[in-house]
């Protein structure tokens, strides 16, 4: 048992991928003589699972590449997300768990007359989870992600536009898998806006060609900023969609614990300070709300201090709606609307006392 360990290691070291499945299959053949069922399954069902993302990182290894500037157009990955780490509204769970299981089955729904569910369109505001998604389907169904890379599907000879898009989608055809398409309204306008060339309309002709001979046995998925620029007969295309809306309070509270768990913080089991910094970061993204929590705890890092208070996050909201901050002055007025103390203001961010007490003397505020 002992020799298959250690030939398991040396394949894995060596990139050799062959010789990791044939000894990891020996040490499963020897643990079930052993008695060790339980081991030998769990080391069967790990290869089972992992040949398939073999087998595709073979087949998948040839990516296409735009004639023009000799670019990928393609990216391939097998990403590991962790659904604990999501926060979704519960329609938006229940779409999503819909879809994943409608094709899951779609052999029997299939028997029972009705089309597979594989084709996804995602739209809403930046920074809403329209990639987090595409990954985490993939994680879910294991099948490898193949993301479109614009900048190199994007030709400036437009004739190559449709070539590359046939390419990404002959290329996908190799094996089952998630083809994403991102930033879809690029290629997906509509066909009457006065404002385009006749060459971009081929284009979207293409590409709704391409989707309607895409296989039952993979997904696609499209998500865009720009709901409003795609054309009509390709909404018709797709079996499901699904709007992604920026956090609402709950969904805020749940970034807050997730982002924050295991971290030292003044604001989280204090109520009020809690939904002071809640209603504070409503009308942002996810992916807002994310970068201004890792930038106050990185602050925090920086300076030598252990616990994130509310007015490290304040002030991380602060500069980044204003992009800036001009002054002490109009900060601090900032931070004591959104119920900070003049102590927790002089110890967060070293400002003498003084002068917090004369700007909260103007904003009307007394201290607490």
């Amino acid at each position: 048992m002992y020799t298959e360990i250690v030939k398991i290691i040396e394949g894995g070291l060596a990139n050799d991928k062959e010789k990791v499945v044939n000894y990891a299959t020996v040490l499963a053949n020897n643990l079930e003589k052993q008695g060790d069922i339980s081991l030998a399954k769990k080391i069967r069902s790990v290869l089972s699972q992992k040949r398939g993302t073999l087998t595709a990182l073979d087949s998948l290894s040839a990516r296409p590449v735009d004639s023009e500037s000799r670019m990928d157009i393609v990216e391939v990955s097998f990403p590991q997300i962790d659904t604990g780490e999501i926060v979704l509204n519960k329609y938006t769970q229940e779409a999503l768990y819909n879809f994943v299981e409608s094709y899951n089955r779609r052999d029997i729904l299939l028997k029972s007359g009705f089309n597979a569910a594989n084709t996804l369109l995602l739209y809403g505001p930046p920074g809403c989870g329209k990639t987090t998604i595409a990954q985490l389907i993939s994680s879910i169904t294991g099948l490898p992600l193949i993301t479109a890379r614009l900048d190199g599907l994007v030709s400036s000879l437009l004739g190559s536009t449709a070539k590359n898009i046939r390419k990404i989608f002959d290329y996908a055809s190799r094996r089952e898998c998630i083809l994403f398409l991102d930033e879809f309204d690029v290629i997906a306008k509509l066909r009457d806006d006065k404002n385009e060339l006749g060459e971009l309309k081929r284009v979207v002709n293409s590409l709704i060609q391409n989707i309607d001979s895409f296989s039952e046995d993979s997904i696609l998925i499209a998500a865009t900023n720009h709901q409003e620029l795609l054309d009509p007969a390709i909404w018709r295309r797709f079996t499901s969609v699904i709007t992604l809306e920026k956090p609402q309070k709950d969904e805020i509270n749940q970034l807050l614990h997730i982002t924050l768990k295991e971290k030292t913080t003044n604001f989280l089991s204090v109520p009020k300070k809690h939904e002071i910094i809640e209603n504070a970061l409503i009308g942002l993204s996810h992916s807002e709300i994310k970068t201004i929590l890792f930038n106050a705890m990185r602050g925090v890092i920086l300076s030598d201090r252990t616990c994130l208070t509310n007015c490290d996050v304040l002030k991380e909201i602060y500069f980044h709606k204003n992009h800036t901050i001009e002054g002490d002055d109009e900060l601090i007025r900032f931070l004591i609307s959104n119920g900070a103390t003049h102590k927790e203001i002089n110890e967060s961010m070293n400002i003498p006392l003084r002068k917090i007490q004369g700007i909260s003397r103007n904003v009307g505020r007394r201290e607490v």
